[in-house]
C-alpha cells in the first residue's frame, strides 16, 4: 500500500502524533460525519480506552479531544486561538464547531477516560458520540488512533489492507525492501528516485516540490526555537530544557578551538532534543514518523547540513525521500506505534529512516542504503516505550538524542561495506513486529511499567 511523503511527514502538533494528533484529527473525521448526517445533535461526548486512557492527560489527549470537537485541526493549529477556545468551552460547557449548532459539551462530564474496558481494534482507541437533548446518543463512531497521526475508524481497522485505486497506476509498487532494491537495480534509479516517481504520478511537481520544502523548513524552525528557548517543560515533572544552554556552551567551546572529537555527538543530540522540547511543550512539529521520535530525522538532516563537507539544502528533497521510503515500509509491514510496539516501533524507525536518508545524499547504493536502515533498527529492537507521568519528557527526549548518534553510525558503517550484509531489512522488520506482539501491556505507552514507575514521586 503506497504511503505518500507526506502521510510519513505530518505538519502537526506536539506533544504526541498517536494520542494528540490523531485524537484531534478522529474528532475533525466525527463533525464532518455529524454534518453529513440527518440528526439534530444536541450534544457530544467521548470517551477514550487503552493507551489514550492510560496516558492521555499527560499526552494532552483531553485537549486535543475538546480542541477537535471545535473544528481545531493539527495542520492549522493556533495554539493562542486554541488556549482561548478552551477556556471558553470550560466556562460555557458548549462547543460551537464551524457550520454546526452550538453543542453541549462539559469537559468533566463528557470526556471519559475508561480504564477498564480496552477496545479490541487497537491500544490507542476512543468512541465519540452526539447526543439528543435527554442524552440518549444518535451518532457513534469508534476510532483507533494508530501512530503517527493516522486515524482508521473500526471498520477500516477491521478489513484488510486494501490497495487505494491510484496504487495500480505507480511506476513502482513496492511494498517490502526486497522489492524496491530489486526496482531500484531494474531501473538504476536511487530509492529517492523510485519515491520521487511514484509520487509525481499524482502530484504536479511544482506542488510536490514546494511541499517538500516546506516540510523541513518547518522541521529546521523547530530545531531553530528549541535552541532558542529556555525554561520549565510543562507537565509537572520540572524538566527544564537543557536545549538552549547545550547549544551555548557548543558554540563557545567551538569559539576557543578546544572540542574533543566526541562533542559531535553533543551536537547530535542538541538539534534532537531541541524539538522534542518543541513537542513536548506542545510547539509545531513534522511527524517522523510520529510525534514521540520528530527529532531523529530533522537532527541527521542538521548534523549533515551543518557538519559534513560538501552537504547542500538542494539535497535535502533526496534526504527527505529516501527516509519517508523507508518508514512507509515499517509502517506497511509492522507499526511505527509505541502503544503497539514499544518505542522501538517510534525511535527505531526514525533512526532507520533517518539512516537511510543520510546514506543515500553520502551517496551510498541503494543496498548500502537498505544495510544502513537495518543497523539502525536491529540495534532498536526491544526497546520499551514507558514515558514517566505519562509525558512525553522522560525518556524520550534524550532518546531522540541517542537515535540520531546511532543514525549516524549506522550510515557510516553501511559506506564502509558494499550493502551486503547478514540480515535484511525486512526481516529486521518483521522481528521488530513479532517483538512487539510479545511485549508486556506494561511497555507498550501505558505507563504502567518500566521508568514510568520507578521514579520517586512519579
Amino acid at each position: 500500500m503506497f504511503l505518500s511523503v507526506f502521510d510519513m511527514f505530518k505538519v502537526g502538533v506536539g506533544p504526541s502524533s498517536s494520542h494528540t494528533m490523531g485524537p484531534m484529527v478522529a474528532a475533525g473525521r466525527f463533525l464532518d460525519l455529524l454534518r453529513a448526517s440527518p440528526f439534530q445533535a444536541a450534544g457530544l461526548r467521548a470517551s477514550l480506552h487503552g493507551s489514550l486512557a492510560f496516558t492521555g492527560i499527560g499526552h494532552a489527549t483531553d485537549r486535543a479531544t475538546i480542541l477537535g470537537l471545535a473544528g481545531f485541526l493539527p495542520e492549522s493549529f493556533d495554539a493562542k486561538a486554541a488556549d482561548v477556545a478552551l477556556t471558553a468551552i470550560k466556562a460555557g460547557k458548549t462547543l460551537t464547531p464551524p457550520d454546526l449548532a452550538a453543542l453541549a459539551f462539559d469537559p468533566v462530564q463528557d470526556l471519559i477516560f475508561d480504564y477498564d474496558t480496552p477496545l479490541l481494534g487497537h491500544a490507542n482507541g476512543m468512541i465519540l458520540m452526539a447526543t439528543d437533548t435527554q442524552g440518549d446518543v444518535l451518532l457513534q463512531e469508534t476510532y483507533y488512533s494508530i501512530g503517527g497521526g493516522f486515524v482508521v475508524t473500526e471498520a477500516e481497522q477491521a478489513l484488510e489492507p486494501v490497495l487505494d485505486a491510484r496504487d495500480a497506476t505507480r511506476p513502482y509498487p513496492f511494498e517490502t525492501a526486497k522489492m524496491m532494491l530489486e526496482m531500484a537495480a531494474s531501473s538504476g534509479k536511487s530509492i529517492a528516485g523510485l519515491k520521487r516517481t511514484n509520487e509525481l504520478a499524482h502530484m504536479g511537481v511544482g506542488e510536490f516540490d514546494a511541499g517538500l520544502l516546506r516540510l523541513w523548513q518547518v522541521m529546521n524552525d523547530c530545531i531553530d526555537r528549541g535552541l532558542a528557548t529556555d525554561g520549565i517543560l510543562p507537565g509537572g515533572l520540572n524538566v527544564k530544557r537543557r536545549a538552549h544552554s547545550i547549544h551555548q556552551s557548543l558554540l563557545a567551546e567551538a569559539g576557543l578551538n578546544l572540542t574533543a572529537p566526541h562533542t559531535i555527538n553533543d551536537w547530535m543530540c542538541v538539534y534532537a532534543m531541541a524539538v522534542n522540547e518543541e513537542n513536548a511543550a506542545g510547539g509545531q512539529v513534522v511527524t517522523a514518523p510520529t510525534n514521540g521520535a520528530a527529532g531523529v530525522v530533522p537532527a541527521v538532516g542538521r548534523y549533515w547540513l551543518d557538519h559534513v563537507p560538501g552537504a547542500s539544502i538542494s539535497r535535502i528533497p533526496e534526504y527527505l525521500l529516501t527516509a519517508s521510503a523507508i518508514g512507509g515500509l515499517i509502517k506497511h509491514n509492522a507499526s511505527i506505534s509505541g502503544a503497539e510496539c514499544g518505542c522501538q516501533a517510534e525511535i527505531g524507525s526514525a533512526s532507520a529512516m533517518a539512516a537511510a536518508g543520510l546514506c543515500a545524499v553520502l551517496g551510498g547504493t541503494p543496498m548500502q542504503v537498505e544495510n544502513a536502515a537495518e543497523i539502525a533498527l536491529e540495534h532498536h529492537l526491544g526497546m520499551t516505550c514507558d514515558p514517566v507521568k505519562g509525558l512525553v519528557q522522560v525518556p524520550c527526549i534524550e532518546r531522540n538524542g541517542l537515535g540520531t548518534i546511532k543514525a549516524v553510525s549506522a550510515a557510516s558503517l553501511s559506506m564502509r561495506g558494499d550493502g551486503s550484509h547478514l540480515v535484511p531489512l525486512d526481516n529486521c522488520i518483521e522481528t521488530m513486529r513479532q517483538t512487539g506482539v510479545d511485549m508486556s501491556e506494561r511497555y507498550k505507552e501505558t505507563s504502567l511499567g518500566g521508568l514510568a514507575v520507578n521514579i520517586p514521586n512519579c
